[in-house]
């Protein structure tokens, strides 16, 4: 049976206007997201005359999600929604057509890439990556002070709010919109150790093993993760509709960096500092959960992790980080990725804390200043 392609409308609608609307960034997301699950080819072959109004109409919304206009909160959340959902086509093996390896859709997918990109170097402070140390050791002990003394490290969210005041919807809420990384963090280790060598691909493969539950199925992090999701009755239909602008961001951030090769240095970077981060947040977790005395099966993964992630943070930095660090290139890309994990860390947490306790965000940004970015 011949799949059935969505009618493609003409220039007059909505949705291929020059300025991208709220309406317009919508209903672009709808249109691309039609074609996920139709063969890349039969979408290469009927919608090849149509390539300049989606090529046009996707760099007007990355435009409009980067401007200062009213519409740019909701371009930048259609932005971050549609590369989200195309992510799915590379990170989960479809039981029906797929749109992966089409050649519209892979324009489509980097004009949102690079637009991402783009958008976390300017959060960057200037002249930062420059200042880095030459000297491996040296460069770590420089990078890891940033984020010591970056908004991120100790963070509210964690420190005060999980801790002392969440509830149990709050935490429900907290692990789906932690899915997007911790969920899936195996296959981001799996896709980023492709063509690493020597102390690196032992150190991604050691760390993946222990993601794998060293050989035990029901210890296997995603399957630990996912009894968090059968404690609050988390349903698949429940996750996107939970995700902010910058879930989803963080969550792209992480796929981008891990499937492409010549980001691997961001990459040894952004996961680095993701493991570095880890213990002290879950700690708090840790207490929220017992504090309100919650089922004891829901919280393995991340009292595993508090010590596990300690471990491979050093392990990463010796390992990964130090033997990577010998050219200023890779010295270049690894602090970019620390820093844009830092830097979009810290943005999605107060996003969080305004969300659990409004106008919290406003008086954090006065009293602590973002750091290195």
């Amino acid at each position: 049976m011949e799949t059935q392609l969505p009618t493609i409308d003409h220039p007059s609608t909505p949705a291929i206007r020059t300025r991208i609307g709220r309406t317009d960034a919508a209903a672009l997301v709808e249109e691309v997201s039609s074609w996920l699950t139709v063969d890349a080819d039969e979408i290469d072959a009927k919608f090849t005359a149509e390539r300049s109004r989606i090529v046009e109409a996707v760099t007007d919304m990355n435009a409009a999600a980067a401007g200062p206009g009213p519409h740019r909160e909701d371009a930048h959340y259609h932005q971050q929604l549609l590369l989200s959902r195309i992510y799915q086509t590379v990170m989960q093996i479809p039981d029906r057509p797929s749109a992966e390896g089409s050649v519209l859709l892979h324009e489509v997918t980097r004009l949102l890439e690079n637009a991402t990109l783009q958008a976390e170097d300017a959060h960057l402070e200037p002249g930062l990556l420059e200042s880095a140390p030459a000297d491996p050791r040296q460069f770590l002990s420089w990078l890891k002070g940033i984020v010591r003394r970056h908004r991120a490290f100790k963070h509210p969210y964690y420190t005060d709010f999980i801790n002392r005041e969440a509830r149990s919807e709050d935490l429900r809420t907290y692990v789906i919109q932690e899915s997007l990384i911790d969920g899936r963090f195996d296959d981001f280790l799996a896709m980023m150790q492709i063509g690493t060598v020597g102390a690196s691909k032992m150190e991604i493969a050691g760390n993946y093993w222990d993601e794998m539950g060293n050989g035990d199925p029901e210890a296997v992090h995603t399957h630990l993760f996912n009894k968090i999701y059968e404690v609050f009755d988390v349903r698949p239909e429940d996750l996107e509709a939970a995700m902010t602008t910058t879930d989803l961001h963080s969550g792209n951030l992480a796929v981008l960096l891990c499937r492409y090769r010549h980001l691997y240095p961001e990459a040894v970077g952004f996961l680095g500092m993701t493991e570095w981060l880890a213990p002290d947040r879950f700690r708090n977790v840790v207490r929220a959960w017992e504090r309100l005395g919650l089922p004891e099966v829901g919280i393995t993964y991340h009292r595993l992790h508090i010590t596990i992630d300690s471990q491979h943070a050093a392990g990463w930095f010796h390992n990964v980080v130090i033997p990577s660090a010998d050219s200023a290139y890779m010295r270049r890309g690894i602090a970019r990725g620390a820093l844009w994990r830092a830097n979009s860390s810290a943005r999605h947490l107060d996003e969080r804390l305004e969300l659990a306790r409004p106008g919290a965000e406003g008086a954090l940004a006065e009293r602590t200043p973002v750091a290195a970015g």
